[in-house]
């Protein structure tokens, strides 16, 4: 049975299963799951405790009702608008602290795109390391549409995208479909509405086969490897990080498995 760790009335809720598999769905279907303050910091704080959580083995970023994110709240975009340039930074600055914790958050994350997705919504996908959507979705990077840019979701959508589909979807603010967003590469599977919970369940049981340390590491390996050159620093960087690998307590455990043809400690099924 899943463990609820907030009230109803949250602007996020949070569950977890016996896997340890932990779900995390924002909680406006009202407004299309748009993200206002109070949302930015209970995702932020969601994150950072499961990321802390060694109960927890990966994360699921989903939202409840019809739609994944519409992106910003209208009411409080319309009280940024009337702010200052200061107040505005310090507000940017808490979005930006959102996607970089869910972005470096040292479990696999999965994004279940259960509906449409506009701006930060786009932005939440790319942070996360893999996405399923419904065949139903369309997403937007629409911020050019009301005068603004993408800018804190940006190194996410392009590290996702690249850079020639940014200078299309950033300067349009086109919706594009599920199996466009699948072909530029955000998403990763489409499937059917109704199949939507089993393709997540797909992913989450081949994730559960992996270490969960090796996981972690292999998520930081990406972030210092991504965009660099072959040279001797990165090539003593993955000797290095091979190399504690294998003499890791979960290393040596899959190695010793894989030898003896058992499944590895942390496979319970």
């Amino acid at each position: 049975m899943a463990e609820t760790y907030e009230m109803s009335e949250s602007p996020v809720l949070i569950t977890k299963d016996a896997r340890g598999i932990a779900t995390v769905a924002i909680n406006r279907p009202q407004v299309r799951n748009a993200i206002d303050d109070h949302v930015i910091h209970s995702l932020t704080d969601a994150f950072k405790t499961l990321g802390a959580d060694g109960e927890t083995r990966i994360v699921v970023l989903t939202g409840r009702g019809a739609a994944f994110s519409a992106g910003a709240d209208l009411d409080w975009m319309r009280r940024m608008a009337a702010g200052s340039e200061a107040e505005n930074f310090a507000s940017a600055k808490t979005i930006s602290a959102m996607m970089r914790t869910l972005n470096e958050l040292p479990k696999p994350t999965i994004a279940r795109i259960n509906g449409a997705a506009y701006a930060a919504g786009v932005g939440l996908i790319a942070a996360c390391d893999i996405a399923v959507a419904v065949e139903a979705a369309v997403f937007s990077i629409s911020e050019v549409r009301i005068g603004l840019v993408p800018s804190t979701i940006g190194p996410y959508v392009l590290a996702a995208i690249g850079a020639r589909a940014a200078r299309r979807y950033f300067l349009t603010g086109e919706t594009f479909s599920a199996a466009d967003a699948c072909r530029l590469g955000l998403v990763h599977k489409v499937v059917p509405q109704t199949g939507l919970d089993e393709a997540v369940e797909e992913v989450i049981s081949a994730l559960l086969a992996g270490g969960p340390h090796s996981q972690s590491r292999a998520k930081r390996l990406i972030a210092e490897v991504a965009g660099r050159p072959v040279d001797d620093a990165l090539e003593a960087l993955t000797a290095r990080s091979i190399a504690e690998a294998r003499a890791s307590p979960e290393g040596r455990e899959g190695i010793e498995a894989f030898l003896n043809k058992r499944r590895p400690a942390w496979r319970h099924e």
